[in-house]
């Protein structure tokens, strides 16, 4: 017969059952279970207990609420073993075992499922524990505290039915603590509480302790599927088929004088990582008490004074937990009568900061080796940490002032304060010409509203969720989020919002939490941290950057190298690649220098050089913007001195330079009625209308059903070469210029949408020519490379052919992914996508983590078929996936050279990097 049952010392059948593997075990005892039973083997004091395995609650749920064959019979074995270990008895009437029932799935889930304390207690063997400790108060506390928790967690009776009898009770009593009752008032509470279940159920609380036992394991089996739990595991990513096991434990009291407590400590701090115990305990309670915050607690460290043996002996087992798990340990104790017992161990959980530091330090310590380091940080860890932030004590105070507005999906981490404004244009005219601070807040957002998205210190939206296109954005762009506040009612006409009666108005101050999906009224205090104070961090990534360039840490790819990924970054101006360059970045992978034409002294010559009638006029206007392209260029070849910078010619259609239609159409008729009071027919139109008119006929010319897919990129350079014929020469005047100075300038120029090898036939040699003519122009040399972005389809599988001629590949998944989906990004985030990943249909939104399926095996198909033509060809990424880790690990398996990502996210993507390096080591 299968076994359903483990007695905290068959460890080693457990082990042998699964083969040996920790991990193995923990699946099938559980965290908490594998972890009583590995400390009782290392002779730690655990009182005696058993194990029912997540196997089992498996089968109890598959059979529709059935004990597997043999369990119950299995528990009974093991309940007389027990009983024989702590010479007591199940249910006696001379010396009473009561046992707890508590729950442990494989990853802890502190607080989701169910426990049940002092099961095995009834009228007669109350009265068999009052004889045996003489202490009336300690057993009527412990029966009333069975009552209220198997009424709530196993007879599914609300919390209130409880606890407003209890408050009641204390209040004719004149007592504000529980500890103020009386053995004689906590006997009447019991009587009330039995009185309590009778009337909310029609039944009377179960006198018999094997009922009891098997109630509350049924209790935390169906837990399992408990709406926190389930909640829970959908934020942090837990499979839904793991279930979890049942701990039978003997209960040991906190609760029998001022020689017994219970307590909570971690072995180092966990919101600051500095080594020193944290934690509390309570004299004369049980393990709820602590936890539930009804009484004020004692610093651990005061346990010395009131406890000193146990408190050496307690530090003594805090070392060795620690040293024998190589983590930081989260651990639960009681004291009875003076006699330790751990009920506890696990890896605590932490903060950010505390995570870096406990890693670093363990590493430092010899306690883990630097690669376990590295892997025990997480890149969210390292995106909180570069986020504004609010320091917890500061929260804590504005809740407890009331200044807690609402809360709700913690979409993008950092902390933000500003004065609040309802729509994407006052949110940015309110920043450039007033320079405030501003949140934006809108029931969600469009693509239309990201002009006041990245004018916004934070953004709120009252509906949407992880995925939805305010999520995504702020993501992108680093902006703090709260999205799906669903009790924030926004009255756009009122121009304000309100929650339960608490009114924000426009222009008023707010404060918001990214990390917690927290929002507060009026200004909080933030703490702005830098990479550059972080040495702990700078450490963990430094070492994440020896792990990566460590030759033959990966699997050879046709040929690639054998290090790991570089990351590289997005960066258009050069105070964007000063940042790139102080977080790590090794180089830039994507320089879009179309957005050097929006500036304002630009714009119009651009506009002049769209509208030219002539090949002339054109070049004039050009000649003009080739100044400040120079600049640009030089100043990004100053920033990243030695490393290269990958320029991207220019990308999107025109008409993106020119007004919309609609605007144009509107300011036409309002020039005309200006003018009508002076306008006499025969005259002609006023010249501002003739001007406008002729812009608005290019732009009606330059109409596209689909201009995403119409004229644009490496088509407009065909079709108007001297574009980028002026943006080349600028590139390699600025790079000769700095190299004169003595910057070592690494050009790379890179050719968009590329479909067809003949469309770079057509244009790279004649750009090629170029640089040739500029560098003898100039007198220097140094190095460059042509390559093109793979961005369509047809370019992924003819890479062979392309990389004939381009000497380095970069993904463009944005646009890849459009194309591979038949998805126009903004309308599918808008309106459909959404949908999609909350039914399941799409795993994940593709527009943040790359779709390895289908645009992967584009690029897989891409980077081998390139590199079969060009062995040495570089290859990277460059779409909002580059800082994505599930994309940079996939990035990392295909064999690119590097991931280029924002300037924000180069500190995370260097730790993805070496997770997957490290991961997939060859």
């Amino acid at each position: 017969m299968k076994k359903w049952v483990y007695l905290f010392h068959e460890l080693d059948a457990a082990e042998k059952y699964v083969g040996g593997d920790w991990d193995a075990v923990r699946g099938l005892l559980g965290g908490k279970g594998a972890n009583l039973a590995d400390m009782t083997r290392l002779g730690v004091p655990v009182p005696p207990g058993f194990t029912v395995t997540t196997e089992a609650c498996n089968a109890y749920l598959a059979a529709g609420g059935k004990f597997p064959e043999g369990m119950w019979e299995q528990m009974l074995d093991a309940l007389k073993e027990v009983e024989r270990l702590s010479g007591k008895k199940f249910g006696g009437t001379d010396n009473p075992l009561l046992v707890s029932c508590r729950s442990g799935a494989k990853f802890s889930m502190p607080g989701m499922m169910d426990t049940v304390l002092n099961i095995g207690l009834n009228d007669e063997t109350a009265q068999a524990m009052i004889r045996l400790t003489n202490n009336e108060r300690f057993v009527y506390d412990s029966y009333r505290r069975l009552i209220q928790m198997f009424g709530a967690v196993v007879l599914g009776m609300p919390d209130e039915a409880f606890e407003d009898v209890l408050e009641e009770f204390k209040r004719q009593r004149g007592a504000k603590l529980d500890t103020d009752l009386s053995a004689e008032d906590l006997k009447e509470l019991t009587a009330i509480f039995k009185g309590v279940v009778r009337k909310e159920l029609g039944f009377d609380f179960p006198m018999d302790p094997f009922e009891q036992l098997k109630l509350a394991t049924e209790a935390v089996f169906k837990s399992w599927n408990g709406k926190r739990a389930v909640d829970y595991r959908r934020a942090t990513n837990i499979p839904d088929d793991l279930g979890t096991a049942v701990n039978i434990v003997t209960m040991v009291f906190g609760n029998m004088g001022n020689d017994s407590g219970t307590g909570v400590a971690f072995t180092r701090n966990p919101a600051t990582g500095e080594k020193k115990l944290y934690g509390d305990y309570l004299l004369n309670a049980q393990g709820e008490d602590v936890v539930a915050g009804i009484r004020n607690t004692e610093k651990i460290e005061n346990l010395e004074r009131d406890m000193p043996e146990c408190y050496r002996e307690f530090l003594q087992i805090c070392d060795k937990l620690e040293r024998h798990y190589r983590d930081m340990q989260d651990m639960e104790f009681t004291i009875e009568r003076g006699k330790l017992w751990m009920l506890q161990t696990r890896n605590g959980k932490r903060t950010a900061k505390a995570a870096v530091k406990i890693a670093v330090d363990m590493a430092n310590e010899g306690i883990i080796t630097r690669e376990e380091a590295v892997k025990r940080v997480t890149p969210e860890n390292v995106d909180t940490l570069l986020h504004p932030q609010f320091d917890p004590e500061t929260i804590k105070k504005a809740k407890a002032d009331g200044r807690f507005f609402a809360s709700g999906v913690n979409a993008s981490p950092g902390a933000a304060v500003g004065q609040v404004y309802f729509d994407a244009d006052t949110a940015e005219k309110m920043n450039k010409e007033y320079h405030q601070d501003v949140i934006m807040v809108r029931p969600f957002t469009k693509p239309d509203d990201v002009h006041g998205m990245l004018a916004a210190k934070g953004i709120l939206t009252s509906e949407g969720g992880a995925t939805s296109h305010a999520a995504v954005v702020a993501r992108q762009f680093g902006v703090p989020c709260v999205v799906g506040a669903a009790s924030v009612r926004i009255d756009l006409d009122k121009r304000q919002m309100e929650v339960d009666g608490k009114v924000v108005k426009e222009g008023e101050w707010i404060s918001l939490d990214g990390g917690t999906g927290e929002v507060f009224l009026g200004k909080l205090p933030m703490t702005s941290p830098s990479l550059e104070e972080q040495t702990d961090l700078l450490t963990l990534l430094d070492w994440a950057d020896e792990i990566c360039a460590r030759p033959g840490i990966r699997k050879s790819v046709n040929g690639s190298p054998t290090t790991g990924l570089q990351v590289w970054a997005n960066a258009d101006y050069p105070k964007d690649a000063q940042r790139a360059r102080s977080y790590g970045a090794r180089g830039i992978g994507l320089c879009r220098t179309e957005h050097m034409f929006f500036e304002q002294e630009r714009l119009p010559i651009v506009q002049r050089m769209i509208l030219a009638k002539t090949s002339e006029e054109r070049k004039a206007a050009l000649d003009e913007l080739l100044p400040f392209q120079r600049a640009d260029f030089e100043g990004l070849f100053t920033a990243m001195d030695g490393y290269p910078v990958i320029i991207r010619l220019i990308d999107p259609p025109l008409h993106e330079f020119l007004p919309a239609a609609k605007d144009l159409e509107e300011q036409i008729i309002t020039k005309r009625i200006e003018a009508l009071a002076g306008y006499v027919l025969g005259k002609g139109e006023p010249k501002e209308v003739v001007e406008l008119e002729h812009m608005l006929q290019a732009v009606e010319a330059m109409h596209e059903s689909n201009p995403m897919m119409g004229l644009r990129g490496v088509r407009l350079s065909i079709v108007m070469p001297e574009i980028v014929e002026m943006q080349v020469r600028a590139i390699f005047e600025a790079a000769a210029n700095v190299t004169l100075k003595g910057v070592h300038a690494k050009p790379e120029v890179m050719i968009p949408l590329t479909g067809h090898v003949n469309e770079l036939k057509v244009i790279q040699p004649r750009l090629e020519e170029i640089a040739r003519e500029v560098m003898k122009e100039k007198g220097v040399s140094f190095p460059y490379k042509f390559g093109t972005m793979i961005e369509i389809p047809r370019a992924a599988v003819t890479a062979a052919e392309i990389a004939e001629i381009a000497e380095f590949f970069s993904f463009g998944t944005n646009d890849l992914t459009q194309m591979t989906f038949g998805y126009s990004r903004d309308d599918a985030e808008r309106s459909f996508l959404v949908t999609y990943v909350e039914k399941g249909i799409l795993p994940k939104n593709p527009f943040q983590t790359l779709d390895r399926d289908g645009v992967g095996r584009l690029m897989q198909i891409a980077v081998a078929d390139g590199r079969s033509t060009r062995p040495d060809l570089e290859v990277g990424i460059c779409g909002e996936h580059g800082g994505d880790p599930n994309s940079i690990e996939f990035c990392h398996l295909v064999g690119n050279n590097y991931v280029s990502c924002s300037p924000f996210r180069v500190p995370v993507a260097r730790l993805a990097a070496a997770h997957a390096a490290l991961k997939h080591a060859a």
